[in-house]
């Protein structure tokens, strides 16, 4: 499966990787659709180390025919690509081209552990020999001259010389690539310290000189490579969440044939319509429909809720669910790479690869902070040459400036904090699209939410109907049985379609925000909202659905609808925080009002139709406001996307599920409040990390350069710089981000329905 490998300068070696590069189908296979013919193909690029190579990447692939937009996370050394269906990029090639060997991801190659492992080995052999070497440089230090003096230099290489090969080898490859394809990254000025250092301690070796710096060199490799190996398990540990996920995520399925044979199927090869067998204690591999057997779920993984889950005939399950007490046979509806726990791993993948303000600023710095880097050292080497004449000073400042000035700091101070925050608000059941909506979401001035799914649960119950006869109620719930809205999925079941004679649909639309049309027997029938389906008294309580025949009211339904819990509470603490809150929806007069009354919001809008809620929407933009929308459903996907910032929960539709920047997976609508305060507070903390990184280059250049610092000096403060803004990002991690959820309210509206 590996598409090209690091290779040296051999043309055989060079054509063995471009014959390794996974072929085209290999990939369209591995890729995820997305819909509206995009896919998306994930590559492992190791050699991404700073916010320079991430701006060549995506700027080369980019250029590539087809390829709508690449996206490189610089915390997992991977690169999202996502391109139009047909013919299929040369991804590897133009990776291998630029520098940057690539393979197709896969969670099975453990490229993590590898990678630990051989930063592990390098520490210890770097360790080892840098203590060695100091012991024997206390002799020299104490005034051993001559024989003696050459005698523990030369010691002191040959115990230098591997922790050179194993641990500076690191930095070499990676400074070899980049130069290799006339590009610089952060390991060049350190392989060019390291190599400086090395030499010019040999030469003096040789040529019986007083002083060698073998010690430096290795300790030099030891701090840093401390710090890479630091920076490695910070970034495991901040994105644990995504890779439990994946753990957890089944390898394959039991699929039932139609003669009742069983069969282990890998899941890639699970198709919508297949039935499979989920024995107790197995986890959901996809998202499917519950056909036989009757048993209780642990939805854990996927909302964050204790609670076991009852589930029987006809309920739809989610994937990474577990079975908990009895056997269960379930019709596929999505394939794996379209279930919703696929679609969570993407939002958190997103969410850590994501291009804020913040995130690009410091890219830009960072490119053209290398060459600066590099010109500095030669500058300051030819400077202190000129002044002193003494060459061997003049090469140990530049070494030190060239160590000192790596952009380590400048390169994590946005990236860590995002994988921060995501986690964090992962582990509150909160998924986020990219760091650019926790930016904007810092930036809202103004709520504004649906109803019936939002500050309700959207779990509809049935309360009444009033139906002309048996024939139209079969209509009713045949047509129901094509929409996912609420109030389709509560007559569907209050009545279920197996109890009704089969009724003939046909030519069936869904018109989002008013309902359902479809033709039977050659006559019009609409299912939905008055006054667009048929015309009804108003008056508190009346209901909000209705069904039609040829414009003629034949059915009446109710509903109730509870509070999500925790509403009343999330409403007030946005009023203490100074954010106005509208009430925008779809349903009557009557159950908008009673609804806003009874969670004190002032400014609301009933009946209103998709198109209504855009244009008020656009209107607040037009005012300058940035307005935060939360709603779920069809008739809310255009103002999601209209608005600054946006989020939905987990139970709206997919369109409004993908137009939202975040996505809730619990009930309590303080999620609101938790994603705006994470928010915010990772905001300050990127404002942080970024002056922390510009003040220690400020505080270090001059240093440096006036020779105040040696390269050992040196690379403790580089690495103590990036340290301390991993540190920084970490206080993320504590304190309280919300109000307590135990303390929920749980009103019940009298009616609710949001067509």
């Amino acid at each position: 499966m590996s598409c090209c490998a690091v290779g040296n300068a051999s043309m055989l070696e060079l054509e063995a990787e471009r014959r390794a590069m996974p072929p085209a189908d290999e990939i369209r296979l591995l890729s995820h659709p997305l819909g509206d013919g995009l896919r998306q193909t994930n590559l492992s690029v190791p050699d991404v180390h700073c916010a320079a190579c991430i701006g060549k990447i995506e700027r080369a692939l980019g250029k590539l025919a087809g390829v709508e937009n690449a996206r490189v996370n610089l915390s997992t050394r991977r690169v999202s690509i996502r391109w139009r269906d047909g013919a299929v990029p040369d991804f590897c090639g133009a990776l291998y081209r630029l520098g940057y060997p690539a393979h197709l991801f896969s969670e099975e190659n453990g490229e993590g552990d590898r990678t630990r492992s051989e930063l592990i080995r390098a520490v210890a052999v770097c360790g080892f020999a840098a203590a060695n070497i100091m012991l024997l440089s206390v002799s020299v230090w104490s005034g051993a001259e001559g024989a003696t003096r050459d005698m523990f230099h030369w010691v002191s290489a040959l115990i230098a010389l591997p922790a050179l090969l194993l641990g500076g080898g690191i930095f070499f490859r990676s400074a070899a690539s980049a130069l290799r394809h006339g590009r610089t990254n952060m390991d060049v000025p350190i392989a060019v310290g390291i190599s400086l250092a090395f030499g010019m301690s040999l030469y003096e070796t040789i040529h019986h000189g007083q002083h060698a710096y073998f010690d430096a060199v290795a300790s030099l490799l030891f701090f840093l490579l401390i710090g890479r190996v630091l920076d490695h398990v910070m970034r495991e540990k901040a994105r644990s969440a995504v890779s439990s996920l994946v753990r957890m995520t089944p390898a394959g399925a039991v699929v039932l044939g139609p003669d009742g044979a069983r069969e282990y199927v890998p899941l890639s090869r699970i198709t919508a319509g297949m039935n499979v067998f989920i024995a107790a204690g197995d986890r959901i591999p996809v998202d499917a429909i519950v056909r036989q057997g009757i048993s209780e779920l642990d939805c854990s993984l996927v909302t964050g809720e204790s609670d076991p889950r009852p589930v029987t005939i006809g309920d739809t399950i989610s994937a990474g669910t577990l079975n908990l007490t009895g056997p269960l046979t379930i019709e596929v509806t999505a394939v794996a790479e379209a279930s919703f726990l696929a679609e969570v791993i993407r939002l958190m993948e997103a969410a850590e690869a994501g291009r804020g303000l913040y995130q690009r600023i410091a890219d830009r710095a960072a490119t053209y902070y290398a060459p600066a880097v590099h010109l500095t050292a030669f500058l300051t080497g030819i400077g202190w040459l000129l002044v002193s004449g003494d060459w061997h000073k003049a090469i140990t400042v530049a070494i030190a400036v060239l160590i000192i000035t790596c952009p380590c700091a400048l390169g994590l101070a946005v990236p860590i904090v995002q994988v921060v925050a995501a986690r964090r608000l992962f582990e509150r059941g909160i998924m986020v699209k990219d760091g650019s909506a926790m930016e904007r979401l810092a930036e809202a001035d103004v709520a504004v939410f649906d109803k019936t799914g939002t500050l309700t649960l959207g779990n509809l119950s049935l309360a009444g109907s009033a139906v002309r006869d048996e024939a139209a109620l079969a209509i009713a719930v045949s047509l129901a049985g094509y929409s996912s809205h609420p109030a389709s999925r509560a007559i569907w079941t209050a009545h279920p379609r197996h109890h009704y004679p089969d009724v003939a649909v046909d030519r069936v639309t869904e018109h989002p925000g008013l309902g359902i049309e479809a033709t039977v027997s050659a006559k019009t029938y609409r299912l939905g909202r008055s006054p667009w389906a048929g015309p009804v008294e108003p008056g508190p309580g009346s209901p909000t659905t209705v069904l039609s025949e040829e414009g003629r009211v034949i059915a009446r339904f109710t509903f109730s609808d509870r509070l999500r819990p925790d509403a009343a509470m999330t409403i007030e603490r946005l009023h203490q925080d100074g954010m106005p809150v509208e009430l925008l929806s779809g349903d009557s007069q009557a159950a908008v009002q009673s609804v806003a009354n009874t969670l004190k919001i002032e400014r609301y809008g009933a009946q209103l139709f998709p198109g209504d809620k855009l244009e008020r929407l656009q209107a607040l933009v037009r005012e300058g406001r940035r307005p935060l929308m939360v709603g779920d459903g069809l008739n809310d996907a255009p103002a999601l996307a209209a608005a600054h910032v946006s989020m939905a929960p987990a139970t709206a539709a997919d369109v409004g599920r993908n137009a939202a920047d975040f996505v809730f997976l619990r009930e309590p609508l303080s999620a609101v409040v938790v994603a705006r305060d994470v928010s915010r507070r990772a905001g300050r903390l990127i404002r942080q990390n970024l002056a922390l990184a510009i003040g220690y280059n400020a505080f270090a250049i001059p240093i440096a350069v006036f020779g105040y610092v040696t390269p050992l000096v040196a690379a403790i403060a580089m690495s103590a710089s990036s340290l301390l803004v991993i540190g920084n990002a970490l206080r993320l991690n504590t304190g309280a981000a919300d109000f307590d959820e135990t303390s929920s309210l749980s009103a019940t509206a009298p009616e609710g329905q949001s067509r």
